[in-house]
């Protein structure tokens, strides 16, 4: 069993960077895939990157590609999100998730444990 917690949301301008932060539960963690999903209000869930379980591969959604960066530190059960040059429509619901695949993951359906999310607001 694996437990996933975010942290690091937050209201910020246009422009800026936030990390977030998922800290996971469970020996096995470290030979699962992860990824970061969001959700807007009134949208879909949708995928954001992810990473495979060595962190030697990783995937972004076209949306944040070039402005977000996905790392892991299996050493402490960490998964990270750097979002630099942030837009008024990365706001959203981010979620950590994981998956018992060991590569990179982009669909929500193959993933078995999600965090409760955390609150990322960008203002205009």
């Amino acid at each position: 069993q694996v437990q996933l917690v975010e942290s690091g949301g937050g209201l910020v301008q246009a422009g800026d960077s936030l990390r977030l932060s998922c800290a996971a539960s469970g020996r096995t963690f470290s030979s699962y895939g992860a990824g970061w999903f969001r959700q807007a209000p009134g949208k879909a869930r949708e995928f954001v990157a992810t990473i495979s379980w060595n962190g030697g591969s990783t995937w972004y959604a076209d949306s944040v590609k070039g402005r977000f960066t996905i790392s892991r530190d299996n050493t402490k059960n960490t998964v990270d999100l750097q979002m630099n040059s942030l837009k008024p429509e990365d706001t959203a619901v981010y979620y950590c998730a994981a998956s018992r695949r060991t590569t990179v993951v982009v669909t929500s359906f193959h993933y078995n444990y999600w965090g409760q999310g955390t609150q990322v607001t960008v203002s205009s």
